[in-house]
């Protein structure tokens, strides 16, 4: 099942991209659902003819006390009726997505690089089935707490504080992942992060209401969860050294950082342990990315 959002993402093209640089490191200085296993689609004349044949090959079925429709419906019913083999569907409970965590900076050359070329293409080809992400922009920022309010203070300046904070505060008023994520590819991806705001959301997401995204951000709701971004990136382990700074599945390696900015499509694919979905077939790497250092 893709997102609900799938039918409007083919129309999606890539904008042209701001001159991406290096990556980010520090100067000084939100998050699917569970898939029920449907009854396997077996057909029931085979059922029926195991049901027939079973008397003269000598088969018995002492706990067999249901009706052939309901031979695969579990495992439990399949190997009292003695037909588990059959029930080829039956097999095992649906794969769990690869979980992705992106820290990152909104005005950080390579982390805008990243979550465009390489984080939305994949999100699109790929159904939600097989990737969750979580995005926490806050990156090699630093916090104050001054008469009781927190102050921020970001790699790329004032700007970059705003920029992370209008994404924050739209993820909080969106709160579903594929209503947001289009807005912020628009804002990543075009000339202003901090200006384009309400352009974006006529385009990608025109139920939003802008005015209340711009009050989280003037107000305390924005900083309270620009807060919890720091929270969240402090608490990282290893610590962050850069941005953008990927986790996959709980874990960061240098291996799989690289991995992820050289093809982040053939590395889900290649993590993802359900059935491989249609986007898989031919996946390439290229050259990767930088990133913002401390």
């Amino acid at each position: 099942m893709r997102r609900p959002v799938e039918q409007g993402r083919k129309g999606m093209q890539r904008r042209a991209q701001p001159g991406f640089k290096r990556p980010c490191r520090d100067g000084f200085a939100s998050t699917h659902h569970h898939t029920v296993p449907m009854a396997p689609a077996v057909p029931l004349a085979r059922l029926v003819l195991v049901a027939l044949l079973a008397p003269r090959l000598g088969v018995a079925f002492p706990s067999c006390d249901y009706p052939v429709h309901l031979w695969c419906s579990s495992r439990e019913i399949a190997v009292a009726c003695q037909v588990e083999s059959h029930c080829t569907n039956l097999s095992r409970p649906a794969a769990a997505p690869v979980e992705l965590s992106l820290y990152y900076e909104s005005l950080c050359p390579a982390c805008r690089e990243f979550l465009v070329q390489e984080l939305f293409t994949t999100w699109l080809l790929l159904p939600a089935e097989a990737l969750s992400i979580t995005l926490v922009p806050y990156g090699n920022a630093e916090e104050r707490n001054i008469s009781g309010k927190w102050n921020f203070q970001c790699q790329h300046g004032p700007e970059e504080c705003l920029g992370n904070m209008i994404e924050t505060c739209l993820m909080h008023e969106a709160k579903n992942f594929s209503t947001y994520f289009p807005v912020i590819f628009c804002l990543e991806s075009g000339s202003s992060v901090t200006k384009n705001l309400e352009a974006c959301l006529q385009v990608y997401a025109p139920q939003l209401d802008g005015g209340r995204i711009t009050a989280c951000v003037q107000g305390d709701t924005g900083a309270a969860l620009m807060h919890r971004n720091a929270q969240l990136t402090e608490a990282l382990n290893p610590p962050h050294q850069y941005v953008p700074w990927i986790v996959i599945n709980g874990k960061h390696t240098d291996e799989l950082q690289a991995q992820a900015q050289a093809s982040l499509l053939g590395l889900i694919c290649r993590l993802y342990q359900g059935e491989k979905p249609e986007a898989c077939e031919g996946s390439r790497a290229h050259k990767a990315a930088g990133s913002c250092r401390h």
